[in-house]
């Protein structure tokens, strides 16, 4: 791991922080995972802290569309915190990662990057925060291009991306001590007060003084959590904040991101787990194949699913005859439910209920089901959901 800072804290940093960045190197070169608010530094993995002052975003942003794809997006007032315009990244070899990428990030929401295995979230993520350049493209953070402004832009970021890359010989305190003192514009006198502040808000501070490489994976998760809050960020990058955690440490993490949205910062987070995305985000985007398909708020996306009609019944082989005969499709029978693809809004669903009583079927439940996250995702990729990529 290269830290910026002066003195004696960066060498040592360096030298521990390879070992580092050898056992967590991403793929595509850019190495391990990085616990940000850096600026932009030839090592694997950057610690938080540069100099310079941060600029604001002056009110950017007006209005603007989604979908590089052509899949029209939600469009958004207001002050824009992350704003890309046809981003592209090819990898030698002609891999095309991102292909034209249009994302548009309000101030102030909680923003899902949701998209399959290998879709481009991660390559983006690392394009926007300055870790890798751009083929073609342009990205500006917080009203300012990315990677040219990295240096005034970073300081105002936290960010975890990839998994934290941490000290393993250092306990949990010291290695926030460490990422904390190569923060030229961090106060020393504060210093062991934001630790603390820290280590007691991801739930920590029990567990400070015990060795790095001793935690859990959701500790190590937590731990870099911590590094990316030492100091108040306009920007809050999460790349599969999660993982590792059991579920009461799941529960924990989304809801610190929520009071962190509720104090003004903006959170924008990938995850694997649809059901998180729809539970803690205001705002979502969806990437297949490198390509943005939809964007827009969560409510909005998981209302343009269709739904699925739903009927619990002692008699699934009659109830599915009837309703094929009516002309439902996509039927499917679990047990005693069975579920159709939604039927047309003119199709009057009391007239379907009446015709599976008529027909001798015992109804229990006869409704339809509201469109999820999953539901849309499914219907915008054609494929089901891994892992981030």
């Amino acid at each position: 791991m290269t830290t910026t800072g002066t003195g004696g804290s960066a060498g040592a940093a360096g030298a521990a922080g390879a070992r580092v960045a050898r056992a967590g190197a991403a793929s595509g070169g850019a190495g391990a995972a990085r616990t940000s608010g850096a600026a932009r530094t030839s090592g694997a993995a950057r610690a938080t802290g540069t100099s310079g002052a941060a600029r604001t975003a002056g009110g950017a942003g007006a209005a603007s569309t989604a979908g590089a794809s052509g899949a029209a997006g939600a469009e958004e007032t207001g002050p824009v915190v992350i704003r890309t315009r046809g981003l592209t990244k090819r990898y030698r070899g002609g891999q095309l990662a991102v292909d034209g990428l249009d994302l548009t990030v309000p101030g102030g929401s909680v923003f899902g990057f949701l998209g399959p295995n290998g879709s481009g979230k991660t390559t983006t993520i690392r394009m926007l925060m300055g870790l890798i350049d751009p083929t073609s493209g342009t990205a500006e953070v917080l009203g300012r291009p990315m990677p040219g402004a990295a240096r005034t832009v970073l300081p105002e970021v936290g960010a975890l991306i990839e998994g934290p890359a941490l000290y393993g010989f250092l306990n949990g305190r010291d290695n926030l001590l460490r990422y904390d003192r190569a923060d030229p514009t961090a106060d020393p006198r504060t210093r062991r007060a934001r630790v603390d502040e820290a280590l007691a808000r991801v739930g920590l501070a029990a567990a400070s003084g015990k060795k790095a490489k001793a935690y859990s994976l959701g500790m190590k998760q937590r731990l870099g959590l911590a590094a990316a809050l030492l100091r108040p960020r306009r920007l809050l990058v999460l790349d599969e904040p999660t993982n590792g955690l059991d579920p009461q440490g799941m529960r924990e993490i989304r809801s610190l991101v929520r009071e962190l949205a509720a104090e003004g910062t903006t959170v924008f987070l990938s995850s694997h787990l649809l059901d998180e995305i729809e539970q803690v985000c205001t705002h979502a985007a969806v990437m297949a194949r490198g390509r943005l398909i939809v964007q827009g708020p969560v409510a909005d996306l998981a209302a343009g699913a269709r739904g699925r009609l739903a009927v619990t019944t002692p008699d699934p082989g009659d109830a599915a005859r009837i309703l094929r005969e009516h002309g439902l499709t996509g039927l499917s029978a679990d047990g005693d439910r069975l579920t159709a693809d939604a039927p047309p809004a003119a199709v009057d669903l009391a007239d379907l209920n009446a015709a599976l009583v008529t027909g001798g079927v015992r109804v229990r439940f006869f409704g339809v089901e509201r469109g999820s996250l999953e539901d849309a995702f499914v219907a915008l990729t054609g494929e089901g959901f891994d892992v981030a990529g």
